[in-house]
């Protein structure tokens, strides 16, 4: 059967910008998705995304004309009574198990019914049943018509609107207005209607500068070229999002001194989303500006202007900047003039607050923080930072003594009070970032105010520790104090909400342990913190700690260690997280030594003996010691295992594991010539003795027994 390329677009009033990624890719996969399920599309058809700031499209190629029948098992429907009503209509049941589960949505009832559907009788009941033979074809208006409103009813629309359609009467649910339809099949329309619109062969293009209006599409191929040409507007996210990149390079240059536009994909993404054909034009400030920290001019130029700053190579904020407008006229003074003018202000305010909270010292803002709420069960601001204090005081003298903790402490209390300035109450991203500026301007300690900043981190994925060990011991302090007051009131994430961003405060906790090798366990980190919460928690620290276990081991599985692996070293429950890298990597060079599965078998078949037993004793008498095998064996461990331990204690743990692997021929023979249970109780415990000093000695690097197959 021949084919033809299709396309389709939506033409709207300006969808959300930070949706429109997503709505144009939803809207492609929807269209294509139900015509590949009503059999309207090859294998080989290919799919291409259009969305701009007015219109959703999608391009496929090699789409049917009519769709090809396809063949049916026998099938028995349902009861007569059920499937018809008493005119011998179909049901509503009986058209849905038609329409969804036997045939595509758009089939021929009457002529299903007719051809395909009869009575008859099984087990003395009348029954519907269908007799597998071939459902009829559909037309391409029929099967794109249904794939249209599928794909426009499973949009992922932030927020829908309601609105009226021409007669004055109907009203329409979508996510913008929708003033124009377009569909396609080669260079022939597509008679479909959708959100009250009938689809034709004209759409409308830049606001101001097409050269006609409405653009003509001749046919679904030339629709891009078409639109860029007559319609000044560049279809294709992607394609506008590459000019955009390109033309922000050029302007860089152009300024000279090899600045460059602050990378920022969310930001070009949603510029990108703005304009429908972009044009980069250089505008600048005045340098006195420059003196605000360039953190709050760069947010306020990206957050409330869609501005991209120019940064100098020194990564310094120039005082020029880039703006992305959306017309491009021969006189582009007026347009740089504008927009200079609407910054103005802007940096103007930033100015403005970060002078009058320089005005007070941070100290001063403590007893504010005791007028902000934290959790209606855990008090204000002030009251979490006194837990944190403490907590960060307890842990800084345990990794530094009496200096460590006091500036830790300083650290802590000082932490949270720029919560309380201007500039932060405008620009809430600027937390910890202005407390440090503040600190700094006090006179402050650097590490310190260093450690004001980063006891955030790390803040996501990927991100940057705290950058000296007071900004750690802070952070691992203000973490753990919000992982315990939550799960002390049991405020746990379920499923995929996680409100208090638990799950990231615990990551964070461990890349600290992990990244830094700090000497505290994991256990005495949380039941250290408890008290500092008096009577407003209840509970044990025990599911708090299996909690960072589990997304430990979520992070070391993605980070490319094997399950096997990851269940052997914690299954032990290391304290010190630091060591856990050292282990997994002792672990899987002991997995490939030749000896391997046979020591982990037996290590499990040890384990399952030890089990059975109440609380054997790990000692051995020689004297008791009859069967060749058991005394090989014990002679075996007296010289190999005093070397294992030396080098576990001193932290090499695959020098451990593969000192320890010399025991398979002895363990093996064990095995194979001693009977663990014997009839007499010294010798089976003598016996029970000698294997669980092995494996204490197996184990203490992993549970060897987890990589048994």
């Amino acid at each position: 059967m021949t084919t033809k390329n299709l396309l389709v677009e939506l033409f709207v009033e300006e969808l959300p910008p930070k949706a429109l990624k997503k709505l144009g890719e939803a809207f492609a996969d929807g269209i294509f998705g139900g015509l590949e399920r009503r059999d309207f599309v090859d294998p080989i058809s290919d799919v291409t995304v259009f969305a701009s700031p007015r219109r959703l499209a999608v391009h496929i190629t090699n789409v049917k004309a009519i769709s090809q029948p396809r063949p049916q098992a026998p099938k028995t429907l349902m009861p007569v009574s059920v499937g018809l009503d008493a005119d011998g209509k179909p049901t509503a049941p009986l058209l849905k198990m038609l329409k969804t589960k036997l045939y595509h949505a758009d089939v021929d009832v009457d002529w299903l019914m007719r051809e395909r559907v009869f009575i008859a009788d099984e087990g003395g009941k009348k029954v519907l049943k269908h007799d597998g033979g071939l459902a009829a074809g559909s037309v391409l208006a029929i099967g794109l018509e249904g794939a249209l409103s599928e794909a426009i009813a499973n949009l992922p629309i932030p927020k829908v609107m309601t609105y009226q359609l021409a007669d004055g009467w109907s009203d329409v649910k979508f996510v913008r207005p929708a003033h124009g339809l377009v569909a396609l099949h080669g260079a022939d329309v597509v008679a479909i209607e959708a959100l009250g619109l009938k689809a034709g062969n004209t759409t409308h293009g830049h606001r101001f500068e097409a050269s006609v209006d409405p653009v003509v599409v001749k046919d679904a191929d030339s629709y891009a070229a078409t639109l860029q040409k007559d319609g000044a507007v560049i279809a294709g996210f992607a394609d506008r999002r590459a000019a955009i990149v390109s033309q922000l390079a050029a302007a860089a240059a152009k300024v000279g001194g090899g600045v460059k536009a602050i990378d920022d994909d969310a930001l070009l993404d949603e510029v990108t989303a703005l304009v429908e054909r972009p044009n980069v034009l250089v505008c600048e400030f005045e340098k006195e500006f420059l003196d605000v920290p360039q953190e709050c001019l760069i947010l306020t130029m990206k957050a409330n202007q869609k501005y991209f700053p120019l940064l100098e190579a020194s990564g310094k904020l120039s005082n020029k900047f880039l703006v992305v407008s959306n017309i491009n006229p021969a006189d582009a003074s007026f347009v740089v003039g504008g927009n200079e003018r609407v910054v103005r202000p802007r940096l103007a305010d930033a100015k403005f607050f970060f002078d009058q909270d320089r005005k007070k010292t941070l100290e001063s803002r403590v007893e504010g923080l005791g007028k902000v709420v934290y959790h209606n069960k855990l008090g204000s601001q002030g009251e979490r930072m006194e837990r944190v204090r403490a907590i960060a005081k307890a842990i800084g003298l345990q990794l530094g003594g009496d200096a460590l903790a006091a500036k830790a402490d300083q650290a802590a209390q000082l932490a949270k009070t720029d919560l309380v300035t201007d500039m932060v109450g405008e620009f809430p991203e600027l937390q910890g970032i202005m407390g440090r500026y503040y600190a700094l301007n006090d006179g402050l300690d650097a590490e310190v105010a260093d450690a004001i900043e980063d006891h955030y981190k790390p803040r996501f994925a990927g991100d940057d520790l705290p950058r000296n060990q007071v900004g750690v011991v802070v952070a691992l302090a203000d973490k753990l104090e919000t992982l315990v007051g939550m799960f002390g009131i049991g405020n746990l994430p379920t499923g995929d909400k996680d409100p208090f961003a638990l799950r990231r405060h615990a990551l964070g906790v461990i890349r600290m342990l992990v990244e830094k090798e700090l000497p505290v366990g994991v256990q005495d980190l949380v039941k250290g913190a408890m008290p500092v919460f008096g009577d407003k928690i209840a509970g044990t620290p025990d599911a708090l700690v299996e909690f960072i276990y589990e997304r430990l081991a979520g992070s070391l599985r993605d980070q490319g260690y094997s399950a096997q692996e990851v269940d052997a070293v914690l299954a032990l429950k290391p304290q010190r997280l630091g060591d856990v890298t050292k282990r997994l990597a002792a672990v899987r060079a002991f997995a490939a030594l030749p000896e391997a599965p046979a020591l982990a078998a037996a290590n499990k078949r040890i384990s399952n003996i030890l089990k059975k037993t109440d609380g054997v004793d790990a000692h051995v008498s020689e004297v008791l010691l009859t069967e060749p095998a058991e005394i090989a064996l014990h002679a075996a461990m007296k010289a190999v295992l005093p070397t294992a331990d030396t080098q576990f204690e001193a932290g090499d743990y695959t020098a451990s594991l593969q000192s320890l692997s010399k025991l398979r021929a002895p363990v093996d023979d064990f095995f194979n010539g001693v009977m663990v249970n014997a009839e007499q109780m010294d010798l089976r415990l003598n016996r029970l003795g000698l294997l669980a000093t092995l494996h204490t000695a197996m184990n203490r690097v992993a549970d060897l027994s987890r990589l048994a197959t």
